[in-house]
Protein backbone atom coordinates (compact mmCIF):
# COMPACT_ATOMS: atom_id res chain seq x y z
CA UNK A 1 0.00 0.00 0.00
CA UNK A 2 1.09 3.55 -0.76
CA UNK A 3 -0.27 5.89 1.87
CA UNK A 4 0.91 9.43 2.46
CA UNK A 5 -0.68 12.83 2.66
CA UNK A 6 -3.29 13.05 -0.05
CA UNK A 7 -2.94 9.60 -1.67
CA UNK A 8 -4.10 6.16 -0.59
CA UNK A 9 -3.70 3.18 -2.91
CA UNK A 10 -5.00 -0.10 -1.53
CA UNK A 11 -2.97 -3.20 -2.37
CA UNK A 12 -6.12 -4.93 -3.62
CA UNK A 13 -7.37 -2.09 -5.83
CA UNK A 14 -6.56 -1.80 -9.54
CA UNK A 15 -7.32 1.22 -11.71
CA UNK A 16 -8.52 0.58 -15.26
CA UNK A 17 -8.50 3.34 -17.86
CA UNK A 18 -10.11 2.19 -21.10
CA UNK A 19 -11.00 3.66 -24.47
CA UNK A 20 -12.54 1.69 -27.30
CA UNK A 21 -10.71 3.87 -29.83
CA UNK A 22 -7.29 4.09 -28.13
CA UNK A 23 -4.27 3.58 -30.37
CA UNK A 24 -0.59 4.35 -30.07
CA UNK A 25 0.82 7.46 -31.72
CA UNK A 26 2.81 6.88 -34.89
CA UNK A 27 6.51 6.18 -34.37
CA UNK A 28 7.24 9.21 -36.54
CA UNK A 29 5.76 11.30 -33.71
CA UNK A 30 8.54 10.34 -31.27
CA UNK A 31 9.17 11.49 -28.56
CA UNK A 32 5.37 11.35 -28.27
CA UNK A 33 4.33 14.68 -26.80
CA UNK A 34 0.78 14.87 -25.45
CA UNK A 35 -1.75 16.44 -27.79
CA UNK A 36 -2.98 18.71 -25.01
CA UNK A 37 -1.15 21.07 -22.65
CA UNK A 38 -2.52 19.59 -19.45
CA UNK A 39 -2.39 21.91 -16.43
CA UNK A 40 0.48 19.97 -14.82
CA UNK A 41 2.44 19.57 -18.10
CA UNK A 42 5.72 21.48 -17.77
CA UNK A 43 7.14 21.35 -21.28
CA UNK A 44 6.43 23.72 -24.13
CA UNK A 45 5.89 21.25 -26.95
CA UNK A 46 2.59 19.51 -27.65
CA UNK A 47 1.73 17.26 -30.56
CA UNK A 48 -0.45 18.28 -33.47
CA UNK A 49 -1.59 14.66 -33.67
CA UNK A 50 -3.72 12.80 -31.14
CA UNK A 51 -1.89 10.86 -28.43
CA UNK A 52 -4.50 8.65 -26.72
CA UNK A 53 -1.77 6.64 -24.97
CA UNK A 54 -0.60 9.65 -22.97
CA UNK A 55 -4.19 10.55 -22.10
CA UNK A 56 -4.92 7.02 -20.84
CA UNK A 57 -1.79 6.97 -18.65
CA UNK A 58 -2.85 10.30 -17.16
CA UNK A 59 -6.40 9.06 -16.60
CA UNK A 60 -5.14 5.88 -14.93
CA UNK A 61 -3.00 7.86 -12.48
CA UNK A 62 -6.03 10.00 -11.65
CA UNK A 63 -8.22 6.95 -11.14
CA UNK A 64 -5.67 5.58 -8.69
CA UNK A 65 -6.42 8.59 -6.51
CA UNK A 66 -2.87 9.88 -6.61
CA UNK A 67 -2.59 13.40 -5.20
CA UNK A 68 -6.38 13.47 -5.42
CA UNK A 69 -6.94 16.91 -3.91
CA UNK A 70 -4.84 18.65 -6.58
CA UNK A 71 -5.87 16.56 -9.60
CA UNK A 72 -6.64 18.71 -12.62
CA UNK A 73 -4.58 21.66 -11.37
CA UNK A 74 -1.10 22.87 -12.26
CA UNK A 75 0.10 21.64 -8.85
CA UNK A 76 -0.94 18.02 -9.48
CA UNK A 77 2.01 15.71 -8.79
CA UNK A 78 0.61 12.15 -8.96
CA UNK A 79 3.87 10.37 -8.13
CA UNK A 80 4.87 12.86 -5.43
CA UNK A 81 3.91 10.55 -2.56
CA UNK A 82 5.73 7.64 -4.18
CA UNK A 83 8.88 9.51 -5.25
CA UNK A 84 10.56 11.87 -2.82
CA UNK A 85 12.93 14.62 -3.97
CA UNK A 86 16.37 13.14 -4.60
CA UNK A 87 15.19 9.50 -4.81
CA UNK A 88 16.80 6.94 -7.10
CA UNK A 89 14.10 5.70 -9.46
CA UNK A 90 14.11 2.78 -11.92
CA UNK A 91 11.52 2.37 -14.67
CA UNK A 92 11.35 -1.27 -15.79
CA UNK A 93 9.65 -1.76 -19.19
CA UNK A 94 9.25 -5.06 -21.02
CA UNK A 95 12.07 -5.11 -23.59
CA UNK A 96 12.28 -8.85 -24.17
CA UNK A 97 13.47 -8.76 -27.81
CA UNK A 98 14.10 -6.33 -30.66
CA UNK A 99 11.68 -8.07 -33.05
CA UNK A 100 8.51 -10.10 -33.13
CA UNK A 101 9.49 -13.60 -34.22
CA UNK A 102 6.09 -14.05 -35.86
CA UNK A 103 6.65 -10.93 -37.96
CA UNK A 104 3.52 -9.30 -36.53
CA UNK A 105 5.06 -6.06 -35.34
CA UNK A 106 6.31 -4.57 -32.09
CA UNK A 107 3.09 -2.95 -30.89
CA UNK A 108 2.12 -6.22 -29.17
CA UNK A 109 5.68 -7.18 -28.20
CA UNK A 110 7.18 -4.59 -25.83
CA UNK A 111 6.04 -1.72 -23.64
CA UNK A 112 5.26 1.01 -26.15
CA UNK A 113 7.64 4.00 -26.03
CA UNK A 114 4.70 6.41 -25.77
CA UNK A 115 3.80 4.81 -22.41
CA UNK A 116 7.38 5.22 -21.25
CA UNK A 117 7.30 8.88 -22.32
CA UNK A 118 4.22 9.65 -20.26
CA UNK A 119 5.55 7.92 -17.16
CA UNK A 120 8.89 9.68 -17.46
CA UNK A 121 7.08 13.02 -17.54
CA UNK A 122 5.27 12.26 -14.30
CA UNK A 123 8.36 10.69 -12.72
CA UNK A 124 10.43 13.82 -13.34
CA UNK A 125 7.61 15.99 -12.05
CA UNK A 126 8.31 14.46 -8.60
CA UNK A 127 11.98 15.65 -8.75
CA UNK A 128 13.94 12.43 -8.24
CA UNK A 129 17.70 12.51 -7.95
CA UNK A 130 18.26 10.06 -10.83
CA UNK A 131 16.19 7.95 -13.22
CA UNK A 132 17.25 4.68 -14.85
CA UNK A 133 15.26 2.96 -17.60
CA UNK A 134 16.43 -0.62 -17.86
CA UNK A 135 15.70 -4.28 -18.54
CA UNK A 136 17.50 -7.56 -19.16
CA UNK A 137 16.12 -8.86 -22.48
CA UNK A 138 17.03 -12.21 -24.02
CA UNK A 139 20.74 -12.72 -24.66
CA UNK A 140 20.16 -12.65 -28.44
CA UNK A 141 18.37 -9.28 -28.29
CA UNK A 142 20.05 -6.49 -30.29
CA UNK A 143 19.74 -3.78 -27.66
CA UNK A 144 20.68 -0.92 -29.98
CA UNK A 145 18.08 -1.98 -32.54
CA UNK A 146 15.51 -2.23 -29.77
CA UNK A 147 16.18 1.35 -28.65
CA UNK A 148 15.54 2.54 -32.20
CA UNK A 149 11.88 1.63 -31.72
CA UNK A 150 11.14 5.11 -30.37
CA UNK A 151 12.84 4.61 -27.00
CA UNK A 152 16.02 6.44 -27.93
CA UNK A 153 14.04 9.58 -28.84
CA UNK A 154 12.11 9.45 -25.56
CA UNK A 155 15.28 9.14 -23.47
CA UNK A 156 17.02 11.87 -25.47
CA UNK A 157 14.11 14.25 -24.84
CA UNK A 158 14.52 13.81 -21.07
CA UNK A 159 18.28 13.35 -20.90
CA UNK A 160 19.12 16.86 -19.75
CA UNK A 161 15.92 17.82 -17.95
CA UNK A 162 15.42 17.97 -14.19
CA UNK A 163 17.37 14.81 -13.29
CA UNK A 164 19.83 12.48 -15.02
CA UNK A 165 17.95 9.90 -17.14
CA UNK A 166 19.91 6.97 -18.48
CA UNK A 167 19.21 3.70 -20.27
CA UNK A 168 20.73 0.48 -18.92
CA UNK A 169 21.00 -3.01 -20.33
CA UNK A 170 20.76 -5.18 -17.21
CA UNK A 171 22.18 -8.26 -18.96
CA UNK A 172 25.55 -9.60 -17.94
CA UNK A 173 25.76 -12.09 -20.81
CA UNK A 174 24.85 -11.55 -24.46
CA UNK A 175 25.22 -13.53 -27.67
CA UNK A 176 27.42 -11.90 -30.28
CA UNK A 177 29.06 -12.79 -33.59
CA UNK A 178 32.79 -12.39 -34.14
CA UNK A 179 34.52 -11.95 -37.56
CA UNK A 180 35.26 -15.68 -37.72
CA UNK A 181 31.52 -16.40 -37.62
CA UNK A 182 31.57 -17.97 -34.15
CA UNK A 183 28.83 -17.48 -31.57
CA UNK A 184 30.31 -16.11 -28.36
CA UNK A 185 28.97 -15.45 -24.92
CA UNK A 186 30.65 -12.47 -23.31
CA UNK A 187 30.39 -10.65 -20.00
CA UNK A 188 28.75 -7.35 -20.75
CA UNK A 189 28.93 -6.01 -17.19
CA UNK A 190 31.16 -6.92 -14.21
CA UNK A 191 29.81 -8.92 -11.27
CA UNK A 192 30.09 -5.97 -8.89
CA UNK A 193 27.21 -4.33 -10.80
CA UNK A 194 24.93 -7.12 -9.58
CA UNK A 195 23.78 -8.41 -6.21
CA UNK A 196 23.65 -12.13 -5.47
CA UNK A 197 20.46 -12.78 -3.51
CA UNK A 198 19.95 -16.22 -1.95
CA UNK A 199 16.33 -16.82 -0.98
CA UNK A 200 17.37 -20.17 0.49
CA UNK A 201 14.69 -22.44 1.91
CA UNK A 202 12.14 -19.63 1.67
CA UNK A 203 12.29 -19.91 -2.13
CA UNK A 204 9.10 -21.13 -3.75
CA UNK A 205 11.33 -23.48 -5.76
CA UNK A 206 12.37 -25.34 -2.61
CA UNK A 207 9.21 -27.48 -2.61
CA UNK A 208 10.20 -29.03 -5.96
CA UNK A 209 13.96 -29.13 -5.41
CA UNK A 210 15.80 -32.37 -4.84
CA UNK A 211 19.32 -33.60 -5.35
CA UNK A 212 19.99 -33.24 -9.07
CA UNK A 213 16.69 -31.51 -9.84
CA UNK A 214 16.85 -30.81 -13.59
CA UNK A 215 15.91 -27.11 -13.67
CA UNK A 216 16.28 -25.70 -17.17
CA UNK A 217 16.02 -22.49 -19.17
CA UNK A 218 16.05 -22.55 -22.98
CA UNK A 219 19.30 -21.60 -24.77
CA UNK A 220 21.51 -21.60 -21.67
CA UNK A 221 24.10 -24.07 -20.38
CA UNK A 222 22.23 -26.39 -17.97
CA UNK A 223 25.37 -27.01 -15.88
CA UNK A 224 25.33 -23.45 -14.56
CA UNK A 225 21.80 -23.81 -13.20
CA UNK A 226 22.93 -26.46 -10.71
CA UNK A 227 25.30 -24.01 -9.03
CA UNK A 228 22.48 -21.62 -8.19
CA UNK A 229 19.51 -23.86 -7.41
CA UNK A 230 19.88 -26.82 -5.09
CA UNK A 231 18.28 -27.90 -1.78
CA UNK A 232 18.48 -24.93 0.58
CA UNK A 233 20.10 -22.65 -2.02
CA UNK A 234 18.22 -20.53 -4.54
CA UNK A 235 20.29 -17.66 -5.86
CA UNK A 236 19.40 -14.83 -8.22
CA UNK A 237 21.68 -12.23 -9.78
CA UNK A 238 19.84 -8.91 -9.53
CA UNK A 239 20.97 -5.69 -11.20
CA UNK A 240 22.38 -3.41 -8.52
CA UNK A 241 20.40 -0.45 -9.89
CA UNK A 242 17.20 -2.28 -8.89
CA UNK A 243 18.21 -2.93 -5.28
CA UNK A 244 19.82 0.49 -4.89
CA UNK A 245 16.58 2.14 -6.00
CA UNK A 246 14.22 3.89 -3.63
CA UNK A 247 11.39 3.45 -6.14
CA UNK A 248 10.76 0.96 -8.95
CA UNK A 249 8.04 1.65 -11.50
CA UNK A 250 7.10 -1.58 -13.25
CA UNK A 251 5.89 -1.03 -16.84
CA UNK A 252 4.92 -4.41 -18.29
CA UNK A 253 3.37 -5.19 -21.66
CA UNK A 254 0.34 -7.44 -21.25
CA UNK A 255 0.73 -10.61 -23.33
CA UNK A 256 -0.17 -14.26 -23.38
CA UNK A 257 2.80 -16.39 -22.33
CA UNK A 258 3.23 -20.00 -23.34
CA UNK A 259 5.05 -20.95 -20.11
CA UNK A 260 3.31 -18.77 -17.49
CA UNK A 261 -0.09 -18.27 -19.10
CA UNK A 262 0.22 -14.51 -19.02
CA UNK A 263 3.06 -12.05 -18.71
CA UNK A 264 2.29 -8.81 -16.95
CA UNK A 265 3.56 -7.15 -13.76
CA UNK A 266 4.64 -10.35 -11.97
CA UNK A 267 6.40 -11.98 -14.92
CA UNK A 268 8.05 -8.70 -15.98
CA UNK A 269 10.51 -9.00 -13.09
CA UNK A 270 12.41 -11.73 -14.92
CA UNK A 271 14.18 -8.73 -16.45
CA UNK A 272 15.78 -7.54 -13.19
CA UNK A 273 18.07 -10.59 -13.22
CA UNK A 274 21.32 -10.31 -15.16
CA UNK A 275 22.06 -13.93 -16.17
CA UNK A 276 19.25 -16.15 -17.39
CA UNK A 277 21.01 -19.27 -16.08
CA UNK A 278 19.91 -18.15 -12.60
CA UNK A 279 16.27 -18.44 -13.71
CA UNK A 280 14.60 -21.89 -13.75
CA UNK A 281 11.85 -21.88 -16.38
CA UNK A 282 10.90 -25.56 -16.35
CA UNK A 283 12.17 -29.00 -15.31
CA UNK A 284 13.56 -31.42 -17.82
CA UNK A 285 11.39 -34.23 -19.14
CA UNK A 286 7.71 -35.24 -18.95
CA UNK A 287 5.63 -35.37 -15.80
CA UNK A 288 6.03 -39.15 -15.62
CA UNK A 289 9.78 -38.69 -15.09
CA UNK A 290 9.43 -35.86 -12.56
CA UNK A 291 9.70 -33.00 -15.05
CA UNK A 292 7.21 -30.40 -16.18
CA UNK A 293 8.52 -29.63 -19.65
CA UNK A 294 5.65 -31.46 -21.37
CA UNK A 295 2.82 -33.75 -20.25
CA UNK A 296 3.21 -36.77 -22.52
CA UNK A 297 5.98 -39.37 -22.50
CA UNK A 298 7.69 -38.99 -25.87
CA UNK A 299 10.95 -40.72 -26.84
CA UNK A 300 11.42 -38.23 -29.68
CA UNK A 301 11.01 -35.21 -27.40
CA UNK A 302 13.26 -36.78 -24.76
CA UNK A 303 15.96 -37.37 -27.36
CA UNK A 304 15.58 -33.83 -28.69
CA UNK A 305 16.08 -32.53 -25.15
CA UNK A 306 19.35 -34.46 -24.81
CA UNK A 307 20.61 -33.13 -28.12
CA UNK A 308 19.67 -29.54 -27.25
CA UNK A 309 21.45 -29.78 -23.91
CA UNK A 310 24.68 -30.69 -25.68
CA UNK A 311 24.05 -27.83 -28.10
CA UNK A 312 23.58 -25.30 -25.30
CA UNK A 313 26.82 -26.43 -23.68
CA UNK A 314 28.59 -25.62 -26.94
CA UNK A 315 27.11 -22.26 -27.92
CA UNK A 316 30.63 -20.90 -28.37
CA UNK A 317 31.25 -23.45 -31.16
CA UNK A 318 28.84 -22.26 -33.78
CA UNK A 319 29.12 -25.12 -36.31
CA UNK A 320 28.57 -27.79 -33.67
CA UNK A 321 25.79 -25.80 -32.03
CA UNK A 322 23.85 -25.35 -35.28
CA UNK A 323 24.35 -28.98 -36.30
CA UNK A 324 22.94 -30.23 -33.01
CA UNK A 325 20.12 -27.71 -33.13
CA UNK A 326 19.24 -28.91 -36.65
CA UNK A 327 19.07 -32.52 -35.45
CA UNK A 328 16.80 -31.59 -32.54
CA UNK A 329 14.48 -29.66 -34.86
CA UNK A 330 14.14 -32.68 -37.16
CA UNK A 331 13.26 -34.89 -34.19
CA UNK A 332 10.57 -32.46 -33.08
CA UNK A 333 9.18 -32.15 -36.62
CA UNK A 334 8.91 -35.93 -36.77
CA UNK A 335 7.12 -35.90 -33.41
CA UNK A 336 4.59 -33.42 -34.79
CA UNK A 337 4.02 -35.57 -37.90
CA UNK A 338 3.21 -38.45 -35.56
CA UNK A 339 0.54 -36.39 -33.81
CA UNK A 340 2.52 -34.71 -31.04
CA UNK A 341 3.79 -31.14 -30.76
CA UNK A 342 7.20 -29.55 -31.00
CA UNK A 343 7.42 -27.69 -27.72
CA UNK A 344 10.30 -28.56 -25.38
CA UNK A 345 10.36 -25.25 -23.51
CA UNK A 346 7.76 -25.88 -20.81
CA UNK A 347 5.04 -24.21 -22.88
CA UNK A 348 1.89 -25.66 -21.29
CA UNK A 349 -0.51 -25.21 -18.40
CA UNK A 350 1.26 -27.83 -16.26
CA UNK A 351 4.52 -25.86 -16.01
CA UNK A 352 5.05 -25.83 -12.25
CA UNK A 353 8.41 -24.02 -12.25
CA UNK A 354 8.28 -20.63 -13.97
CA UNK A 355 5.69 -19.10 -11.61
CA UNK A 356 7.92 -19.94 -8.64
CA UNK A 357 10.89 -18.17 -10.18
CA UNK A 358 8.82 -15.10 -11.02
CA UNK A 359 7.32 -14.84 -7.55
CA UNK A 360 10.74 -15.26 -5.94
CA UNK A 361 11.91 -12.22 -7.92
CA UNK A 362 8.86 -10.23 -6.85
CA UNK A 363 9.62 -11.03 -3.22
CA UNK A 364 13.23 -9.98 -3.75
CA UNK A 365 12.17 -6.67 -5.27
CA UNK A 366 9.98 -5.90 -2.27
CA UNK A 367 12.06 -7.32 0.57
CA UNK A 368 15.77 -7.40 -0.34
CA UNK A 369 18.09 -4.64 0.80
CA UNK A 370 20.93 -3.42 -1.47
CA UNK A 371 23.26 -6.11 -0.12
CA UNK A 372 20.90 -9.00 -0.84
CA UNK A 373 19.49 -9.59 2.65
CA UNK A 374 15.74 -10.19 2.88
CA UNK A 375 13.70 -8.30 5.47
CA UNK A 376 10.16 -8.68 6.76
CA UNK A 377 9.13 -5.18 5.70
CA UNK A 378 9.37 -3.78 2.14
CA UNK A 379 12.66 -2.10 1.31
CA UNK A 380 11.47 0.13 -1.54
CA UNK A 381 8.31 1.58 -3.01
CA UNK A 382 6.87 -0.07 -6.12
CA UNK A 383 4.15 0.96 -8.56
CA UNK A 384 2.95 -1.07 -11.56
CA UNK A 385 1.37 0.35 -14.69
CA UNK A 386 0.61 -2.08 -17.53
CA UNK A 387 0.47 -1.28 -21.24
CA UNK A 388 -2.63 -3.07 -22.55
CA UNK A 389 -3.62 -0.74 -25.37
CA UNK A 390 -2.52 -3.46 -27.79
CA UNK A 391 -1.77 -6.77 -26.10
CA UNK A 392 -0.03 -9.89 -27.39
CA UNK A 393 -2.26 -12.90 -27.92
CA UNK A 394 -1.58 -16.46 -29.01
CA UNK A 395 1.99 -17.73 -28.99
CA UNK A 396 3.55 -15.17 -26.65
CA UNK A 397 5.89 -13.88 -25.47
CA UNK A 398 8.11 -13.98 -28.60
CA UNK A 399 5.56 -14.69 -31.37
CA UNK A 400 2.46 -12.79 -30.28
CA UNK A 401 -0.26 -11.43 -32.49
CA UNK A 402 -1.69 -7.94 -31.94
CA UNK A 403 -5.01 -7.71 -30.13
CA UNK A 404 -6.43 -4.21 -29.51
CA UNK A 405 -7.70 -3.83 -25.95
CA UNK A 406 -7.39 -0.09 -25.33
CA UNK A 407 -6.49 -0.36 -21.63
CA UNK A 408 -3.97 0.99 -19.14
CA UNK A 409 -3.90 -0.72 -15.74
CA UNK A 410 -2.36 0.73 -12.60
CA UNK A 411 -1.85 -0.74 -9.13
CA UNK A 412 0.32 -0.59 -6.04
CA UNK A 413 0.46 -4.38 -6.00
CA UNK A 414 1.52 -6.48 -9.01
CA UNK A 415 -0.49 -9.53 -7.94
CA UNK A 416 -3.75 -7.57 -7.88
CA UNK A 417 -2.94 -6.04 -11.25
CA UNK A 418 -2.27 -9.46 -12.80
CA UNK A 419 -5.57 -10.86 -11.52
CA UNK A 420 -7.47 -8.06 -13.23
CA UNK A 421 -5.31 -8.40 -16.36
CA UNK A 422 -6.04 -12.12 -16.57
CA UNK A 423 -9.78 -11.53 -16.39
CA UNK A 424 -9.60 -8.88 -19.09
CA UNK A 425 -7.87 -11.49 -21.26
CA UNK A 426 -10.73 -13.94 -20.68
CA UNK A 427 -8.67 -16.10 -18.31
CA UNK A 428 -9.52 -17.43 -14.86
CA UNK A 429 -6.76 -16.29 -12.47
CA UNK A 430 -7.37 -19.37 -10.31
CA UNK A 431 -6.28 -21.48 -13.30
CA UNK A 432 -3.11 -19.44 -13.91
CA UNK A 433 -0.51 -20.46 -11.28
CA UNK A 434 1.46 -17.21 -11.33
CA UNK A 435 -1.76 -15.39 -10.34
CA UNK A 436 -3.14 -17.99 -7.95
CA UNK A 437 0.05 -18.47 -5.93
CA UNK A 438 0.86 -14.75 -5.71
CA UNK A 439 -1.90 -14.45 -3.10
CA UNK A 440 -0.51 -16.56 -0.28
CA UNK A 441 0.44 -15.83 3.30
CA UNK A 442 3.98 -17.21 3.14
CA UNK A 443 7.36 -15.74 3.94
CA UNK A 444 7.85 -12.40 2.18
CA UNK A 445 4.27 -12.21 0.86
CA UNK A 446 3.27 -10.30 -2.26
CA UNK A 447 -0.47 -9.99 -1.58
CA UNK A 448 -2.67 -11.57 1.11
CA UNK A 449 -5.95 -9.71 0.43
CA UNK A 450 -8.09 -11.71 -2.02
CA UNK A 451 -10.81 -9.04 -2.18
CA UNK A 452 -9.47 -7.53 -5.40
CA UNK A 453 -11.46 -4.69 -6.89
CA UNK A 454 -11.19 -2.65 -10.05
CA UNK A 455 -11.80 1.10 -10.24
CA UNK A 456 -13.32 2.16 -13.57
CA UNK A 457 -15.20 5.17 -14.89
CA UNK A 458 -18.36 3.26 -14.08
CA UNK A 459 -17.39 2.80 -10.44
CA UNK A 460 -15.75 0.01 -8.47
CA UNK A 461 -16.27 -3.49 -9.88
CA UNK A 462 -15.61 -6.82 -8.22
CA UNK A 463 -14.05 -9.50 -10.39
CA UNK A 464 -17.26 -11.20 -11.60
CA UNK A 465 -18.70 -7.80 -12.53
CA UNK A 466 -15.46 -6.91 -14.31
CA UNK A 467 -15.62 -10.12 -16.35
CA UNK A 468 -19.22 -9.41 -17.28
CA UNK A 469 -18.56 -5.79 -18.27
CA UNK A 470 -15.37 -6.27 -20.32
CA UNK A 471 -15.63 -9.06 -22.86
CA UNK A 472 -12.26 -9.30 -24.57
CA UNK A 473 -11.36 -12.63 -26.13
CA UNK A 474 -7.72 -12.84 -27.24
CA UNK A 475 -6.31 -16.23 -28.19
CA UNK A 476 -4.77 -18.17 -25.26
CA UNK A 477 -1.34 -19.78 -25.70
CA UNK A 478 -1.48 -23.10 -27.58
CA UNK A 479 -0.57 -25.20 -24.54
CA UNK A 480 -3.20 -23.53 -22.35
CA UNK A 481 -6.37 -23.68 -24.44
CA UNK A 482 -9.21 -25.37 -22.59
CA UNK A 483 -7.40 -25.13 -19.25
CA UNK A 484 -7.36 -21.45 -18.31
CA UNK A 485 -10.44 -19.68 -19.67
CA UNK A 486 -12.88 -17.75 -17.48
CA UNK A 487 -16.24 -19.53 -17.31
CA UNK A 488 -19.30 -17.34 -16.94
CA UNK A 489 -22.45 -18.56 -15.25
CA UNK A 490 -25.08 -19.76 -17.74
Amino acid sequence: MIEDGQSVISDATVALAWSQTAVYPDLADAPFHPHEAYPEYRYKTVSANPNPAYALVRECLMMMGLDRDRAGTAAWNPLGDLIRPGDKVVLKPNWVLHLNQAGLGMACMTTHPSILRAMLDYTLLARPGSVTVGDAPLQLCDFESLLNYGYRDVIAFHAHRDAPVRTRDFRRTILVEDPRDHALSENLRPMDEFVLVDVGRDSLLEDITGTGTPFRVTMYDPRKMKDNHAPGRHRYLVAREILDADVVINLPKLKMHKKAGITCALKNLIGINGNKDYLPHHRKGPTALGGDNYPESSPLKWTAEQVLEVAYRNMGRKHLYHTLHFIAEKLLILNMKLGGNGDVEGGWYGNDTIWRTCLDLNRILLHSDPEGTLHEHPQRRVLSLADAIVIGDGDGPLKPGPYPMGCILGAANPAALDWVAAILMGLDPEQVPICRHAIENRAYPILTDRNIRCTTREGILDLPALAERFTFSPEPPPGWKGHCEWETDP
